[in-house]
């Protein structure tokens, strides 16, 4: 069972996701709350899985709380799931910054929800195909600062191909189908490259990517 906590100020829309992720078999709410403070402290009570935070909340913004429950120098870090909207961009690299393991856009239709949550209790990084291109590209230089050495110089020919692949915001599945692989050969190939590069996860695989130039 994968608990989670929702943190989102508008009453209806938190109603509408609590309701959604409690009909699911796999998932359970473990709290909900209406600002990021609450979330913080909910969270270190409750110990969930995932937390679904919004972006723009009273008393402490969803930034701030994902810093404080995902940050580099939590001990336990919660894996944070930001569900955001297209005219917060500037808002949703704050909270890749700050740790967050996936975004969602709150106008995703409830079966990618429930994927992304899913997806990010196992420990998996999620964006939403439409936030890779419009946004990432868009507010990489403020992510990642360039490495020293020449960018992708440290992987092979078919490993920039799958780097290229997962900056495009294709699934290891959706990757295997275009290079015909296996899925598990794309998730050794991604391993290695996260490692190669000393990149923490999917995301800032993408961040890499665009922040280098490899992907136009």
């Amino acid at each position: 069972m994968i608990r989670v906590l929702v943190c989102d100020d508008q009453v209806l829309v938190r109603t509408g996701l609590v309701t959604i992720i409690d009909a699911q078999p796999d998932l359970e709410v473990a709290g909900e709350c209406g600002d990021g403070q609450a979330a913080v402290e909910l969270a270190r009570r409750l110990d969930p899985d995932v937390v679904v935070m919004d972006v723009r909340m009273p008393v402490l913004d969803g930034i701030a709380a994902t810093r404080l429950l995902a940050g580099a120098d939590v001990p336990r870090p919660v894996k944070v799931l930001v569900v955001t909207t297209f005219n917060l961009d500037q808002y949703v690299y704050e909270a890749l910054r700050a740790g967050a393991s996936g975004f969602l856009l709150k106008d995703a239709p409830p079966d990618r929800l429930l994927h992304g949550i899913r997806t990010v209790a196992s420990g998996a990084a999620l964006l939403d195909p439409e936030v890779t291109r419009e946004l990432v590209g868009k507010f990489a230089t403020r992510i990642r600062p360039v490495a020293p050495s020449a960018p992708g110089t440290r992987l092979t020919p078919r490993e920039l191909e799958v780097l290229h692949l997962i900056a495009d915001g294709l699934s290891n599945s959706e990757i295997a189908a275009e290079l015909v692989l296996s899925p598990e050969t794309v998730k050794t190939f991604v391993s290695r490259i996260l490692t190669k590069l000393d990149l923490r996860d999917r995301v800032q695989a993408v961040v890499y990517a665009y922040r280098h130039g490899l992907v136009a």
